[in-house]
């Protein structure tokens, strides 16, 4: 797992036991914090990543942010699916990008990538309610990002903040869209299984979700 909330140079893994999650949010009703995943840790992939990329630092304190554990309650509500999480050193596309080219071997053992983040996120400008009509740059810049990722465009998606309408808009901190780099770089050598799989707006954000091989 790779989320938009955990940013961390080195590059670093979380645990690979058991620790409490991560409740990095703040003002929310008591039952967001009482939400447990107990899913087991990965050792050996810890150690499959550390051979893949020299200089891993291992942090066993840190356990699993709300970018991590949340899409993985739905995906694996039963919590028996081993899981590692994997900082962003920089928000830099181009380099997490070769990162995920340096991960792209684990893929082969069975091991799936996920980056977790949203493709458009400004919190400043969410409409209110759910189902709300999403605004005309969040929707230029979905529109924008699907096109891209399944017409295989990295350069432009690279350089999303000078190529994609209203980038800056839809990502004042790039943070949200940076885990699709890492996973666009481990699948860099098979570019023609991206998909769309999930669309449609929360609160005006964007949640479209790519699936990739």
């Amino acid at each position: 797992m790779v989320s938009a909330h955990w940013e961390e140079a080195p590059l670093s893994i979380g645990a690979t036991r058991q620790v409490p999650l991560v409740y990095d949010f703040w003002g929310f009703p008591e039952h967001y914090y009482t939400v447990r995943y107990d899913a087991p840790g990965a050792p050996e992939l810890a150690d499959d990543v550390r051979k893949l990329i020299p200089g891993v630092h291992q942090d066993e304190k840190r356990g699993l942010d709300h970018g991590a554990y949340v899409p993985l309650v739905e995906m694996y509500p039963d919590a028996d699916v081993p899981v590692l999480q994997m900082s962003m050193p920089t928000l830099e596309p181009a380099r997490l990008f070769d990162i995920g080219r340096s991960l792209a071997p684990l893929r082969d053992k069975g091991v799936l990538i996920v980056g977790s983040g949203f493709t458009t996120h400004n919190l400043r400008e969410m409409r209110p309610g759910p189902d709300a009509e999403p605004p005309a740059w969040s929707e230029e810049f979905d529109d924008w990002a699907q096109r891209a990722v399944e017409g295989g465009d990295i350069d432009a998606l690279l350089d999303f903040r000078a190529k994609a309408p209203a980038a800056r808009v839809a990502h004042p901190r790039t943070e949200h869209f940076a885990p699709l780099f890492m996973a666009l770089g481990a699948d860099a050598d098979n570019p023609s299984a991206r998909r769309s799989v999930i669309d449609g707006y929360w609160f005006g954000l964007a949640k479209r979700s790519f699936q990739f091989g």
